[in-house]
């Protein structure tokens, strides 16, 4: 694997992170209001199928902005591989422990969040291990002009 700088890389992670769960967290509450729900979760199941397009839209840009603080040079595809399987394995872990195993008033199970979201999940995991793959072919284009 190619070295990856971790400062900017965890940089870019929680930017995009908090960015896609604010998105999220408004588009639910929408649904709430829009749909008259008494309930958080039926609102978020109804979000679901947003939630690859938000991730290909977020970390894409953010993997860009990566790529341009780093300025990697040379095997730019051994670092977006690095960089998409790190944050790819990375939200996988913190999505477990903050929705799945913290306690909170929105906690899901471990099948209403990884089998009930199927596709969905799945998706917007696939987004983000393939966003650093799509920034990189932006910064390309945007270094050759």
């Amino acid at each position: 694997m190619n070295k990856i700088n971790w400062k900017i890389s965890m940089l870019w992670f929680w930017v995009s992170y908090f960015i896609g769960f604010a998105i999220v967290t408004v588009h639910t509450i929408g649904i709430i209001f829009m749909d008259s729900l008494d309930s958080y979760f039926p609102a978020y199941f109804k979000s679901l199928p947003f939630h690859p397009l938000y991730c290909l839209i977020i970390w894409p840009l953010f993997s860009f902005l990566y790529y341009r603080m780093a300025k990697p040079e040379k095997k730019q595809w051994k670092t977006a591989l690095s960089l998409g399987l790190s944050w790819s394995i990375l939200i996988i872990i913190f999505d477990l422990i903050s929705w799945v195993i913290i306690p909170h008033p929105y906690v899901l199970t471990f099948k209403e969040f990884y089998f009930d979201s199927q596709p969905w999940i799945t998706m917007a995991y696939i987004a983000i291990f393939i966003s650093p793959f799509i920034g990189m072919f932006f910064y390309n284009k945007a270094k050759n002009k």
